[in-house]
């Protein structure tokens, strides 16, 4: 991490501590932005390690940014609904300090496949019609603009809650990898169909995606690579809610998805978003 300074300079411990405040700063102003739709908006689970072995404490950070490249947010326990790790023990809660990152931390305490899941409150934000159209082409809701237009709401501000769903899978170096594909009950869920840690060279990867717990049909699915993020994978769900996606690579990816519906009452918005992402190693593994 790049040293953050001031001038005139300082020496010795008064440089650390101005530097911890500075750094405190902009961790705080960023996770305040939580990826607001129409900005840099994709939201996700950064583990230390995918592959951890079992003993091991893994770290789990939080990040907010584009094409696989962000920011860190804070943990902000007023906003967190729930934020767990599911194994084939169960569940435990994960538990952290307030506006720390890491976001928590856990010990790896069986072989096998570990789901990380986090679920957010919802978060508000209103968007010019300029934002909204560029929110609309990244996230492919073009059946928002042609609402709009059929209601004659083209120059009318969009009004939006949102809120996170996202996923981590993790795999320890031995062990069955049973339980790659369970629900962690998120709103918006995807959910994958084959282990990657055995997933083939340009081999294809079988998801489902989730509203509620039933498919969710026509929802554009996108999966980014860390170390090619401009090359983006599509695909849109079909009515199982299923896509196969060739992923052409090895490492570290990310797979998101957007879902809007209309806002419940009581909900000071008119219309509601679900935000949903799953990382994970994909590559295959010796068992």
């Amino acid at each position: 991490m790049t040293r953050l300074e001031i001038n005139p300079p300082v020496t010795g411990r008064r440089r650390v501590d101005v530097n911890s405040r500075l750094l405190n700063l902009f961790l705080i102003a960023t996770s305040l932005l939580t990826a607001v739709p129409g900005g840099a908006h994709d939201f996700w689970i950064q583990p230390s390690t995918f592959r951890p072995a079992v003993g091991n404490v893994v770290t789990l950070r939080l990040r907010v940014g584009e094409h696989y490249a962000g920011d860190p947010v804070l943990r902000n326990n007023s906003k967190l609904e729930s934020f767990e790790v599911v194994t084939s023990k169960g569940r435990q809660q994960i538990p952290g300090e307030d506006k720390s990152d890491p976001a928590g931390e856990f010990r790896v305490s069986t072989k096998g496949s570990i789901l990380v899941s986090y679920r957010s409150k919802p978060s508000f934000v209103e968007l010019t019609p300029a934002t909204l159209d560029q929110y609309i082409e990244e996230e492919g809701l073009g059946w928002i603009r042609e609402m709009r237009i059929k209601r004659g709401e083209t120059e009318k501000p969009w009004k939006e809650g949102f809120s996170r769903c996202a996923k981590s899978l993790l795999t320890t170096e031995t062990g069955s990898a049973k339980g790659f594909d369970q629900s962690t009950g998120l709103r918006l869920e995807l959910i994958p169909e084959k282990d990657p840690s055995r997933l083939a060279a340009n081999g294809k990867m079988p998801l489902r995606l989730l509203f509620e717990g039933k498919p969710l049909q026509g929802t554009l699915i996108v999966a980014i690579n860390e170390r090619e993020p401009s090359k983006r994978i599509e695909a849109r769900s079909d009515g199982a809610g299923r896509v196969n996606l060739q992923l052409p690579l090895a490492g570290n990816w990310m797979i998101k998805a957007v879902h809007v519906v209309p806002a419940p009452a009581g909900m000071d918005a008119d219309w509601e978003s679900l935000w949903a992402s799953l990382t994970f190693q994909a590559g295959k593994l010796a068992r």
